[in-house]
């Protein structure tokens, strides 16, 4: 099979040619990554990168190796093969093109093509099988065929999940869209291969029924991957879970031969082990998914259990079978003779079992509760045992060609080095993987500031039962339910926690431990070893605890509960700086002092004030709209910095323009570390699934008809939705009312209040329940307008479209030195220029929060017009600006 130096020309071109493309999405995957705080969708990306491209161009490019090899019949030529590579990668980067850009036609045409070309290469092997004879190991060629049936639809169910549908459909589709993908497309290419792959990698024989159990296990597969796409389509959950069950004992009988074969002659390369931790990882992935689907309550957790069980499939089991057969398999094909092969398979293993150990252990870890900053490093060193096959495979291929230029005097024949020295060294790089892990976590722990507080300030002194109690918890409609546990004094407490809602959460004690912070369906735990007194506990997450997310542990049987310990003292304080009237240390206040806005300070040179001017409504009456939910620091008033909630990373978010009857298309994608949504006045549609709350990396769409003019308010509706609007998720939508006349000068003020956290911190929830703003602005920033005033001349039109987004302040806009001679106000005209009986004028536009509309006004000669909210003590802390009149 390695054939000689001759023979390693056409051959090895075809093979770098047709992995090239294994390469190229693995190298993207590195990329994305690396950066993947910064990229659009990138849990997406993460997981299509490695399944939908690397993977998939190598089960296109392996199986039709491994079909021409075991039935002696190749391919007559390469062009249909070349083909369909073409075919599936131009598909692919559609797919992700129209994913990360949200252009459902995209994806719809990027898995038409994904799915023909798998097609395609289903009927080729098939025809290649009909006209070979009768073959020992047809069976392999039949998984092949079937995996093939599989991909068409797992892209026509990927299509339907980019349309964003229910939730409960949601999940159903989540389900099959894996399992068909998975299991199917995926997983019985790799059972298939296995039967002839894993004894060529150990280099021993085949084992005796193999092919039979291989056989028998082909119907069972098949069969129960059906009944798990259909059951789950029809919403049968119990079903689902036990064809999950069957398709994993099916699973498990097919590979039993290969794990008797590993038992006989134990691993000893990077590639074996690889394949055989991937076996590992796709029977507990399978069994987790089993139990998950089985427990769920509902379609909707079913589907968050399924993203759950995503990340060790793709990452655990197909990440490692593919580094895996490509370590074994690139040698081989290469070619060169015995000793090249030898060279290239050698630079390949380098730090196998330290690879193998990091990738593994990592992975385990990763699934666990454990602190972000651990969680940070340890992902840091999976990436980089993942990684290293890509640094190595160019070495590998230099090695090689040095090696066939180097011609030996003698043909010695090749002795094996003592298998006691390989596994000595083997041990060795284990162990050094091992470590490196757990420095990982030593390191994170110590550099987590949460991590670094113990429980020993809980025991107030009590003497220690032995006796643990355990309390299940889930976080919910802004409630920990139960919200409380009794504990014996001295027994150790552990509560476990998940999230049964739609935002993110977390359980802080008092006296540091927390769950972390959880996304919908996620489970955490807080341990204390020793509990002695009463302690209090929170979500962390800015305002949730404003809401009423607490959570008390009351001690029982002991005096001690009820005497000041160290978490507790007497002037209205708690340890961490928490104050009895509900600041969170989680929040900006209590990391720092409250900045004070200077608001007779001047900005820098240059400073760019927000530009006012409203742009004309496009021609186009479908508008399609990307929101993107962002953490962002800004300046909000001169030398004071906030890190704000915003879309699309401006406080207010972009302005949308149109008129009646246009349609707005809009994309919501949360890049932020928490849960959001939108609400949108501007339409008229049931909230239940468009303004649902989205955890992070997560995006929804939904559309809506503009059926009536005015200035509208869209803003953030997750809990609570004063502090989400008052840290800046807030904009406008104009919709211009029919036979609007034009003007010479059109601008926009939106007016929102400024409750100030710690410099660089966020919104201070205490003052924005206590309606405490600090400042009230137009556009963002305060007093902005004073120093970039906004520009008109003498007897030109104005219209300044105002407003009020509070999300508690009234706004009365007023000019100073000018008259009304046109008011509009939420949806009718007050007073309008040129009306019959129109004699009158107005001096203000009066709104209350959310509420908003336009005055027109001429400047009769040239000065400076400032411009305010009359309630004056607001002018007087930044609703304040000026217009700029020339002649």
């Amino acid at each position: 099979m390695t054939g000689g130096p001759g023979r390693s020309g056409p051959r090895l071109r075809w093979h770098l040619a047709a992995n090239s493309g294994v390469i190229a999405w693995l190298v993207g995957l590195l990329g994305v990554s690396l950066a993947h705080p910064f990229v659009p969708e990138s849990r997406w990306l993460l997981v299509h990168l490695l399944l939908l491209g690397a993977v998939t161009n190598a089960v296109l490019v392996w199986s039709a190796h491994f079909a021409d090899a075991l039935l002696k019949n190749p391919s007559p030529s390469r062009r249909g093969q070349v083909v369909r590579l073409v075919a599936l990668n131009a598909g692919v980067l559609a797919v992700v093109a129209g994913i990360v850009t949200g252009t459902w036609t995209l994806t719809l045409a990027g898995a038409v093509g994904v799915g023909v070309a798998a097609a395609a290469h289903g009927v080729a092997i098939a025809q290649q099988g009909h006209r070979a004879l009768p073959s020992r190991f047809g069976a392999s060629v039949r998984y092949y065929v079937a995996a093939s049936a599989c991909l068409p639809v797992g892209a026509a169910l990927g299509t339907l999940l980019a349309r964003h549908p229910g939730e409960l459909l949601h999940g159903r589709l989540v389900l099959a869209h894996v399992a068909v993908n998975v299991l199917g497309w995926l997983g019985l290419t790799v059972l298939g291969t296995l039967l002839t792959l894993w004894p060529t990698i150990l280099r021993t024989r085949i084992a005796e029924g193999a092919e039979r159990q291989s056989r028998q296990a082909l119907p069972v597969l098949v069969v129960s991957l059906v009944l798990v796409v259909v059951a789950a389509l029809t919403g049968a959950r119990v079903v689902t879970g036990v064809a999950l069950l069957g398709y994993l004992a099916a699973a498990l009988w097919s590979l039993r031969p290969m794990l008797g074969a590993a038992r006989a002659k134990p691993p000893q390369t990077y590639a074996a082990w690889s394949v055989l931790a991937a076996v590992a990882w796709l029977a507990v992935s399978l069994a987790w998914l089993t139990g998950l689907v089985l427990l769920a309550p509902d379609w909707s957790a079913a589907g968050e259990a399924t993203h759950r069980v995503a990340v060790p499939l793709a990452a655990g089991f197909a990440g490692q079978v593919l580094l895996g057969a490509l370590t074994y398999l690139l040698p081989v094909v290469r070619g060169g003779g015995p000793s090249v092969v030898r060279a290239t398979t050698d630079v390949l293993e380098r730090g196998a079992a330290l690879r193998v150990v990091v990738a593994n252990a990592g992975l385990v870890l990763l699934l666990l509760p454990a602190p972000s900053v651990v969680r940070v490093l340890v992902s840091a060193l999976v990436l980089a045992a993942y990684a290293s096959f890509l640094v190595l495979l160019p070495l590998a291929l230099r090695t090689a060609r040095r090696s066939e230029g180097t011609v030996a005097p003698t043909r010695a024949r090749h002795q094996p080095e003592p298998l006691a020295e390989v596994r000595t060294r083997h041990t060795g790089w284990a162990m050094a993987g091992l470590s490196a892990v757990v420095l990982a976590v030593a390191l994170g722990t110590a550099v987590d500031p949460s991590a670094l507080r113990t429980a020993s300030a809980a025991s107030a002194g009590v003497a220690v039962t032995g006796h643990t109690t355990t309390v299940r918890v889930e976080a919910r409609d802004m409630r920990f339910h139960p919200d409380s546990v009794d504990v014996p004094a001295g027994n150790r407490l552990v509560i476990e926690v998940v999230n049964r809602d739609s935002d993110v959460h977390d359980l802080a004690l008092e006296t540091g431990q927390s769950t972390g912070r959880l996304s919908t369906g996620q489970t955490g735990r807080v341990q204390v070893d020793v509990v002695g007194r009463d302690l209090d506990g929170w979500c962390t997450i800015v305002g949730h605890r404003q809401m009423g997310m607490v959570f008390s542990v009351n001690v029982v049987g002991a005096a001690a509960a009820s005497s000041s310990g160290p978490g507790n003292s007497h002037d209205g304080t708690m340890q961490g700086g928490t104050t009895q009237d509900g600041t969170i240390p989680h929040d900006a206040v209590a990391n720092g002092e409250a900045v004070r806005p200077d608001f007779l300070a001047k900005p820098p040179a240059w400073f760019t004030a927000r530009d006012a001017r409203l742009a004309p409504a496009p021609s186009a009456r479908v508008h399609r709209v990307l929101l993107v939910a962002q953490e962002v620091e800004r300046e909000v008033a001169v030398g004071v910095r906030q890190r704000l909630w915003t879309f699309n990373g401006t406080a207010p978010g972009p302005v949308l323009h149109g008129r009646v009857g246009d349609r707005f298309e809009v994309r919501l994608r949360n890049d932020a570390g928490m849960g959001h949504s939108i609400d949108f006045h501007a339409g008229a549609l049931a909230p239940d699934a468009p303004m649902r709350t989205i955890a992070p990396g997560e995006s929804l769409t939904f559309s809506f008809t503009a059926q009536r003019a005015g200035i509208w308010m869209y803003h953030c509706s997750s809990m609570p939705m004063s502090l989400h609007i008052a840290n800046g998720m807030f904009g406008a939508v104009v919709i211009d009312p029919p036979g609007l006349p034009g003007v010479d000068r059109e601008y926009l003020l939106v007016q929102s209040e400024l409750y100030l956290g710690a410099q660089g911190g966020t919104a201070d929830p205490a003052k924005v329940a206590a309606e405490r703003p600090d400042a009230v602005v137009f556009n963002g920033f305060a007093n902005q307008y004073d120093h970039h005033q906004l520009a008109a001349r003498v007897g030109e039109r104005v219209r300044v479209w105002v407003l009020d987004a509070g999300p508690n302040r009234p706004s009365s806009f007023h000019v100073v030195g000018s008259q009304f001679d046109t008011v509009f106000l939420e949806g009718s005209y007050l007073a309008r220029r040129g009306s019959p009986g129109t004699v009158g004028g107005a001096q203000a536009l009066a709104l209350q929060p959310a509420q908003g509309g336009f005055v027109e006004l001429s400047f009769p000669e040239a000065g400076h017009y400032p411009f305010v909210s009359h309630i004056m003590v607001d002018a007087e802390r930044g609703a304040h600006g000026v217009f700029r009149i020339t002649r």
